[in-house]
């Protein structure tokens, strides 16, 4: 599709477009498979055996009187973490939840698959296990692996059919009316395509590199802004936490990483390794600053995407807070903080929109930048 587009605007480089959709095809389902991989590993347990009926009364008990009391900080956690089921609405006694599968692997019993809905939201234990803060565990102590849809997984695929409808469905526009302008969707999309590939990928990588890694840039810009914006927007309550999950933007920087490492050439690691004109004494001190440098770039691209989609996300669910907060108190207390709370949610919830486009943007470009270092060619004089 890239390909597809560079032909239409009189790029040099007007190879298949059908070429192009495939190798994005699959990037997406690669980069895929690896959230969805450390999704399911990120809910691996291996717990003791407890007593669970003595335990199940105490919990209870303390699950009463903590109920009795609104609490911001558990709503909050509640909402940002993941979970074995999407939550809707209502309250955490009565909540009106989609259930989500879960798949778990032990040595002894082997695989089981139910509904989460079996553990009647922590309420209730099934063939051995029971949800415990978000948590599956197993009465019998056992190892076992988590290989659960959870609804972050579930926002990874819905997020990647989005992004396989946009692109196999341009590109096959572009292969039915090679020779018309763009219109409708397809008009809507080009200028963002055209985005990454001009302002990010030829800026950052250059003309002769640039056309490898646009499936890869092109990927990772539009699932984690599709991702970002499905966190917020309404139409899907109690939105996923995609990239404001450690282990999403872990999988990210880690692709971003291999790649850079995989295509660097002689100028990139002679730069790394030994800094031409340097003393040999200075790289004593530098070469192991350089190299540790190569793992620190994906790391701030890790935490710049988390800290920032969780930061938002966490100051969107504090305003609202402070409507039960305030409520607590009093009726009309809650009353008069309904206006400016919800007021200022709107705001932040719309800067955040913003902040959703910019840091795919920062993502991409920083990734670019990375590729254009490792593919930079020597200079002469």
């Amino acid at each position: 599709m890239v390909e597809a587009v560079n032909k239409k605007v009189g790029s040099k480089h007007p190879d298949s477009y059908r070429e192009a959709a495939g190798k994005t095809f699959l990037v997406q389902l690669g980069i895929v498979f690896l959230f969805v991989l450390s999704g399911f590993f990120a809910f691996a347990n291996e717990e003791v055996a407890v007593d669970s009926a003595a335990t199940h009364t105490e919990a209870t008990e303390e699950h009463a009187e903590k109920s009795e009391k609104f609490s911001p900080g558990k709503l909050i956690i509640g909402h940002i973490a993941d979970a074995h089921d999407w939550h809707i609405y209502g309250s955490e006694e009565h909540p009106v939840s989609i259930p989500l599968p879960i798949i778990i692997y032990n040595k002894d019993k082997g695989f089981t698959s139910f509904m989460s809905s079996r553990f009647e939201h922590g309420h209730a234990t099934y063939e051995g296990y029971k949800l415990e803060e978000g948590k599956i565990i197993s009465e019998e102590g056992s190892a076992f692996y988590d290989f659960s849809i959870t609804k972050n997984v579930l926002a990874i695929f819905i997020a990647a059919g989005l992004m396989l409808f946009i692109f196999i469905g341009v590109a096959k526009t572009y292969a039915r009316t090679p020779d018309q302008a763009p219109s409708g969707f397809q008009n809507a999309i080009e200028p963002m395509i055209l985005f990454v590939r001009d302002d990010i990928a030829k800026s950052a990588i250059g003309e002769k590199h640039y056309a490898k890694f646009m499936p890869y840039l092109l990927t990772i810009f539009f699932f984690i802004w599709i991702s970002n914006i499905m966190g917020l927007i309404p139409v899907f309550p109690g939105g996923a936490n995609v990239t404001g999950n450690i282990a999403v933007p872990l999988v990210l920087a880690t692709c971003t990483l291999l790649i850079t490492l995989f295509y660097g050439n002689k100028n990139y690691w002679t730069h790394i390794l030994a800094m031409p004109g340097v003393p040999k004494a200075i790289l004593i001190i530098l070469t192991p600053l350089e190299v540790l440098g190569i793992f620190l770039k994906p790391f701030v691209l890790m935490i710049r995407l988390f800290a920032n989609i969780m930061a938002g996300h966490i100051v969107v669910l504090v305003f609202f807070c402070l409507i039960f907060v305030a409520g607590a108190a009093s009726t009309g207390a809650g009353f008069g903080a309904a206006v400016p709370a919800i007021a200022f949610t709107i705001f932040i919830n719309g800067i955040e929109l913003l902040v959703g486009f910019l840091q795919a943007f920062v993502f991409t470009f920083l990734s670019a930048v990375y590729f254009g270092m490792a593919t930079a060619e020597p200079e002469h004089h």
